[in-house]
């Protein structure tokens, strides 16, 4: 259970919510837990089954307090909520910036900055940590092409140059990336980034991974009232979650990246977890695949402190408070988006 941003989030599965008086009254097994006002909340999130009371259902939409039902994985199920008077205005903010090409670019320049400045630092990171199994120049040399690119970034108000910008700093960053997987590198290496389909072991993790992330980040969208198909960065395409993807784009490195490291630099899976189709695609195999869904679960669980809020959370509840920020940016309460930066 966690209080952010005047949001509720559940992370026990088996917790049951439920209405007495003015307060949610938060249950495990018939054992209660603790108790929030309504009127300290502006949404609950909860992962599980266990559900909530018709009761509660109903002083939330009553209250204009939405309850989103995510999985246990974090996949959006349902949400409930009144009136759509926040989320009307919410909706008409992000579609009229969308559709100004000026403001899309002032809005994505956050999302590329924090990418880029936190691809930086994973950089950065290794030369610290392990300064005799890496080329620290090159290291220190693509760090500082980024300082320079990051510069650039930030003054810019084109979309196109943007996009330009961010290409030059993902080439830059792949360049390290083979010398940061430190074992099994007979079956792990890493030379250029491949999809559709993945060719390589470190391609079929990093494909998969940003996939997870991605429906982290809907489901996170969706939870706040945002549309997660209308983005900045990402323009419109059917099917194509495009405010998601640019949420993605700064924590691609430090979450997807670093876990799928983690995964091999730590022997989680190894070789015998991956097999190749006649078409040269490199895929998990079922069990590969559970080791890593299970690893990718728990790394959710892990704590950080967050470096706009200054509060303790898991790294599972990061898209979540990103997507709430963001929100209150569309909503004016913030002047300028914080996007995620780690070091």
């Amino acid at each position: 259970m966690k209080k952010l941003l005047n949001t509720l989030f559940i992370t026990t599965p088996d917790i049951y919510l439920s209405l007495k008086g003015e307060n949610v009254v938060i249950s495990q097994e018939e054992e209660q837990l603790g108790r929030i006002p309504l009127h300290n909340l502006e949404a609950i999130c909860t992962f599980g089954y266990a559900g909530a009371s018709p009761a509660l259902m109903h002083a939330c939409a009553e209250k204009n307090i939405s309850l989103t039902f995510l999985s246990r994985s974090g996949r959006f199920l349902a949400r409930i909520i009144g009136e759509s008077k926040g989320n009307v205005v919410l909706r008409k903010t992000q579609y009229r910036l969308s559709d100004h090409q000026i403001e899309s670019a002032r809005v994505a320049r956050n999302f590329i900055f924090a990418k880029v400045s936190n691809q930086k630092w994973i950089l950065e990171r290794m030369t610290r940590d392990y300064p005799m199994r890496i080329d620290v120049p090159a290291f220190k040399q693509v760090s500082a092409d980024l300082s320079n690119l990051l510069k650039q970034i930030i003054e810019t108000e084109d979309l196109e140059q943007l996009r330009g910008y961010e290409g030059q700093a993902a080439n830059s960053y792949f360049k390290c990336f083979d010398q940061m997987i430190l074992q099994q590198k007979d079956h792990f290496y890493f030379k250029t980034r491949n999809r559709r389909p993945p060719t390589d072991n470190v391609n079929a993790l990093l494909s998969l991974s940003y996939t997870l992330l991605t429906n982290d980040i809907t489901s996170a969208l969706e939870n706040v009232g945002l549309d997660a198909y209308v983005g900045f960065l990402h323009r419109d395409k059917p099917g194509r979650a495009s405010l998601a993807l640019d949420l993605m784009e700064e924590l691609r490195g430090v979450v997807a990246d670093r876990f799928v490291l983690k995964v091999i630099n730590k022997k989680i899976l190894n070789d015998q977890d991956f097999y190749r189709k006649e078409n040269g695609a490199v895929l998990l195999t079922e069990d590969g695949r559970k080791k890593f869904i299970r690893a990718w679960q728990e790394r959710k669980q892990e704590a950080l402190t967050h470096p706009y809020l200054n509060e303790k959370i898991n790294w599972g509840l990061v898209p979540h408070a990103q997507a709430m920020l963001f929100a209150r940016y569309l909503r004016g309460d913030l002047e300028e988006y914080p996007p995620f930066l780690w070091k």
